[in-house]
């Protein structure tokens, strides 16, 4: 088959790979049919992440059918079209019986594309296939689907469900990339009263307005005082912080109101300040976490009856073969203007056919 392999720092190709097969009784192999490339996939080629070896094969998100299983498996069998999840559960360590799935200590967590060979290529094997495949409602687009796989969940439970966002709050969203997005969108199955939208993008900014953003704001025109002036002075009872830059966090923490709470999403490589100099009294509360994949059914069923804006986050697609390419303008994305990614074995009967042609509002 084909595939994209990490071969070092800066170094990749869409080259031929052996098929994979079931090597354990848990696993199922798919045939990769819609696949995206994530911020992480970006990391990884830089060399930031040093736990993936040369040779892997990258990605951890897709749509596809299932061509074979495990003895052990009897959630899906062959011809089912499933969901694959980025993260693999085994179901009966600790953690997975709290749905904590991506700190599995039974041979799963973040496994694809990272420890194991991943998604983008032809086939994918995914270990613990029963927890770790999700069989797809007719009503969900392959390309929908495929942003139930990290995205979606990403933003709604180390966002929404951490920062417990409730009927009537004021939530703030700083950063407006698919995360943040992300987070925009689940948020409205709650009710907040407002949502407000921070980044330095005005497009991203169009984006999240579509997404269910009541208010919208770029960080030079002064999101803390907007915030200040939407909730009389009192603040937003949730902040999340989806870009993961200390004075994004640190701004977090102004803008949230006493008992509010600060979510999270955004990865930090750098220290950020916590000052408990102003914080100390103010009773806010701070969380920080992965995903574990465990709001996905649910997220399912919102997106199969329309209750979720999923489509909306693809801004380019591209042909499977075409991953190189599609890297080239999910990098780029400051002069691209790309958010989502996504590669698929046909063109889609509602876009244009041209390979990295970018998809209209």
């Amino acid at each position: 088959m084909k595939a994209l392999v990490f071969h070092g720092p800066g170094r990749s190709a869409w080259e031929s790979v052996a098929d994979p097969g079931v090597e354990d009784a848990a696993d199922a192999v798919v045939r990769v049919g819609t696949t995206t490339v994530c911020g992480t996939d970006l990391h990884i080629l830089r060399g930031e992440v040093p736990q993936v070896r040369p040779g892997t094969v990258l990605g951890h998100e897709a749509v596809g059918e299932v061509v074979e299983t495990g003895s052990e498996v009897r959630s899906v069998r062959p011809g089912d079209r499933v969901l694959v999840s980025c993260v693999s559960a085994c179901g009966r360590c600790g953690p997975c019986r709290i749905a904590r799935y991506g700190r599995c200590r039974g041979g799963g967590g973040r496994l694809l594309g990272l420890l194991i060979d991943g998604t983008q290529a032809e086939y994918v094997r995914v270990p613990h296939a029963d927890l770790s495949v999700h069989p797809l409602p007719g009503t969900v687009s392959d390309r929908d689907a495929v942003l139930l796989a990290d995205v979606l969940p990403t933003g709604h439970e180390v966002g929404v469900l951490n920062g417990g966002v409730r009927p009537g709050d004021t939530v703030a969203v700083v950063g407006a990339g698919p995360i943040g997005l992300a987070a925009v969108a689940t948020a409205q199955l709650y009710a907040p009263e407002r949502t407000i939208a921070v980044d330095l993008d005005a497009a991203r900014l169009d984006t999240a307005k579509r997404f269910g953003a009541d208010a919208v704001v770029t960080a030079e025109e002064g999101p803390e005082q907007l915030v200040s002036d939407l909730t009389g002075g009192l603040g937003a009872d949730v902040a999340i912080e989806a870009v993961g830059v200390p004075e994004t966090f640190e701004a977090c923490t102004r803008m949230v109101r006493a008992g509010g709470r600060v979510a999270v999403v955004g990865v930090h490589g750098k220290p950020a300040t916590l000052h408990l100099e102003e914080l100390w009294s103010r009773d806010v509360t701070i969380t920080t976490g992965l995903v574990d994949t465990h709001s996905t059914p649910t997220l399912l069923r919102m997106a199969a009856a329309g209750r979720l804006p999923v489509s909306g986050l693809i801004t380019h697609d591209f042909p499977l073969d075409a991953m190189e390419e599609a890297y080239d303008v999910f990098g780029g994305a400051a002069s691209t203007g790309a958010l989502k990614v996504v590669l698929g074995e046909e063109p889609h009967d509602t876009l244009a056919t041209t390979p990295g042609t970018a998809v209209g509002p």
